[in-house]
């Protein structure tokens, strides 16, 4: 459980993309974010595992990978029912 914000409100879930340049399956499970975005809010960042031999060790070449409040969620594709159904609970 998110501890809540200093409004009473759940603080947003935290979603990260590990990407890497000129990879067109991380440019689609960017748009499923934006789109699922629209409807519930989160925070969403943006890693570039090229920035780091320990995470191109770690993600190589299983990107895009989204990992929500710390565990991974999604590789590969991103199912925007499923995503939005995560981000509900």
């Amino acid at each position: 459980m998110r501890p809540p914000d200093r409004a009473g409100d759940p603080a947003p879930r935290q979603v990260v993309l590990y990407t890497r340049p000129g990879c067109h399956l991380c440019d689609d499970a960017r748009a499923v974010l934006r789109q699922v975005r629209a409807s519930v809010p989160f925070e969403l960042h943006e890693v570039d595992i090229e920035a780091s031999d320990t995470l191109v060790g770690e993600y190589g070449l299983r990107i895009p990978v989204v990992v929500i409040d710390g565990r991974e969620a999604f590789e590969y594709t991103v199912d925007p029912v499923e995503l939005e159904s995560t981000l509900r609970r």
